[in-house]
C-alpha cells in the first residue's frame, strides 16, 4: 500500500526498519556521504563511527538526521535517491516505490534545489582551503565566536579544559584574545592537519557554531 508522508523526517522514521534493512549492507558508506554533507556534528559523527553493529550504525544515523527536522532529512533523502546510491544498495529501490512524496510547491522545491548547491558548493570550496589557516583568519574567526568559547574548544576541538581555563586567566579581559590562543593552542597540535578547511568543518558541526558568516571565509580560495 502506498503511504503518503507529509515531511522528508516523517518519510524517514516511516520507512526506518526497510532502510536499516537495506543500508546496514555498508554503513560506513553511508556515514561517509552524511558527513560530506554536513548533516552530523563531530560528536555525532564520532558516537556513530565508534558503533561496531551496523544495523545500530545505521539506526543510530537516522535517529540524528530525523532529531535535526526537514532540511536535512530533505538532503539526506535526495543522497538516497541517487542512481549511485541505488545501485550500491538494491534494496532502496523497492523502499523508495512504497513512498508517494509530497508535491512539492515551487518555492519549496527551489529552495531544496538550494540546499543541494549549497552544499556542493561547500564540497569545492574545501579543496580550496586545504592550506594551513594563517593567524589572520584565526584572528577573523576569534571575532566571531561568542560567550560559549570554552564549549566550542573542549567539543569541537579537544581543548583540555585546564588549558581553556590558563588562557582565560592569561586573558583576563580580552575576549577575542582568548580565543585566538585557543585555535593557536588546536593549530600548534594538529600541525600540519590544522587547515582552514578542517577548522571550519569542526566549528560548523558543533551545536555552538559561530554563525555561518564568522567562519565560511576559510573555505574561499586564497
Amino acid at each position: 500500500m502506498v503511504e503518503t508522508l507529509a515531511s522528508g523526517a516523517a518519510v524517514l522514521r516511516s520507512s526506518k526498519p526497510a532502510l536499516i534493512d537495506a543500508l546496514s549492507a555498508d554503513p560506513d558508506h553511508v556515514l561517509q556521504h552524511a558527513d560530506s554533507f554536513f548533516l552530523l556534528s563531530l560528536v555525532e559523527y564520532r558516537r556513530v563511527k565508534a558503533l561496531t553493529d551496523p544495523s545500530e550504525k545505521i539506526r543510530e544515523l537516522l535517529d540524528c538526521i530525523i532529531q535535526k527536522g526537514q532540511g536535512p532529512a530533505e538532503v539526506f533523502l535526495e543522497f538516497l535517491k541517487k542512481a549511485d546510491t541505488k545501485n550500491t544498495f538494491p534494496k532502496l529501490s523497492v523502499i523508495l516505490e512504497q513512498v508517494e512524496f509530497p508535491q512539492e510547491q515551487p518555492n519549496t522545491k527551489r529552495k531544496s534545489e538550494e540546499k543541494v548547491v549549497d552544499i556542493s558548493s561547500k564540497k569545492q570550496k574545501c579543496e580550496a582551503g586545504s592550506g594551513m589557516v594563517t593567524e589572520k583568519q584565526m584572528m577573523l574567526v576569534a571575532r566571531g565566536v561568542g560567550r560559549n568559547w570554552k564549549q566550542l574548544g573542549r567539543v569541537a576541538l579537544e581543548i583540555p579544559t585546564v588549558r581553556l581555563e590558563q588562557i582565560e586567566e592569561e586573558n583576563p579581559s580580552n575576549q577575542v584574545e582568548r580565543v585566538f590562543a585557543m585555535l593557536r593552542a588546536w593549530r600548534m597540535r594538529e600541525r600540519r592537519d590544522a587547515t582552514a578547511a578542517r577548522l571550519h568543518a569542526l566549528l560548523s558541526a558543533d551545536e555552538c557554531a559561530p554563525l555561518p558568516e564568522s567562519v565560511d571565509f576559510l573555505l574561499d580560495p586564497a
